[in-house]
């Protein structure tokens, strides 16, 4: 993959976080409070823990960190997985974020 597909695939992962939690403050109690700038989204929810999520152009990456963690996702061909094994990108957002927020959130691509 070059810098410009691994950009365009990427930015739909972007879009797709934010869409997810436009989704889920419409629909639900738990308040999301995301922030974007360029290629970095911060989520803060009520208990003021965060969610940052970033790209890394350079090795073709986004990065999430939680509470839990610092993890590393690769573009496999059809999913962004975990370079250490620990899963796809939205399912480890969406437990990431449940955990952290006290509520069952679900995050997809769109």
């Amino acid at each position: 993959m070059n810098d410009i597909e691994f950009m365009d695939r990427a930015e739909l992962v972007l879009k797709g976080v934010e869409l997810a939690c436009d989704r889920i403050n419409e629909q639900t109690q738990t308040d999301i409070d995301n922030q974007r700038t360029g290629g970095m989204i911060t989520l803060q929810f009520a208990n003021r823990s965060q969610i940052v999520i970033n790209l890394q152009k350079p090795l073709h990456e986004i990065w999430l960190a939680a509470k839990c963690g610092g993890f590393h996702y690769r573009f496999d061909g059809s999913n962004w997985t975990d370079t250490k094994g620990q899963g796809e990108f939205f399912v480890s957002l969406s437990r990431y974020a449940s955990e952290q927020s006290a509520s069952n959130l679900l995050f997809t691509a769109g």
